[in-house]
């Protein structure tokens, strides 16, 4: 049986991954009152003290609601802002009322094997960030 020998010069199948999730941490008193406020149910909560498999060997430090825009990975950034945008403007003030005691932020993660890749955000995506008053961080995964 032969083995095939992977041409060294051919360009790997590069992938790009993208997500977008309004969190909110902190010492949370009721989780469903900020479900019931968005609107939405969150994709995670945790309570603190919970561990997140049972292999761990420490809970989490604080609860946490999150919501992820439900959209596919392989999507540009800034659709991901737009979709999170589009559930979490109306209620920006209630969020910025959450941050005088609670974390609220936007967590951005990118996704890719190819370590000399870029990605461009219009503008335009960016004002959940200068709403919500939080900064824009990406997390970046290779």
């Amino acid at each position: 049986m032969a083995t095939e020998v992977a041409d060294p010069y051919e360009e790997p199948e590069y992938y790009f991954r993208f997500g977008a999730t309004l969190r909110i941490v902190g010492d949370i008193s009721d989780l469903d009152a900020i479900t019931a406020e968005l609107g939405v149910r969150p994709t995670h909560s945790h309570r603190r003290g919970e561990k997140r498999r049972p292999s761990s060997l420490y809970g989490d430090e604080h609860d946490m609601w999150s919501y992820s825009a439900p959209v596919p990975e392989d999507r540009p950034l800034q659709v991901h802002l737009e979709s999170l945008w589009r559930v979490v403007a109306p209620h920006a003030e209630y969020l910025k009322r959450l941050k005088e005691r609670l974390t609220v932020d936007v967590f951005c993660s990118y996704r890719s094997n190819c370590g000399t890749a870029g990605f461009e955000v219009d503008h335009k995506s960016l004002v959940i960030f200068t709403e919500l008053e939080v900064p824009f961080g990406i997390s970046v995964t290779l």
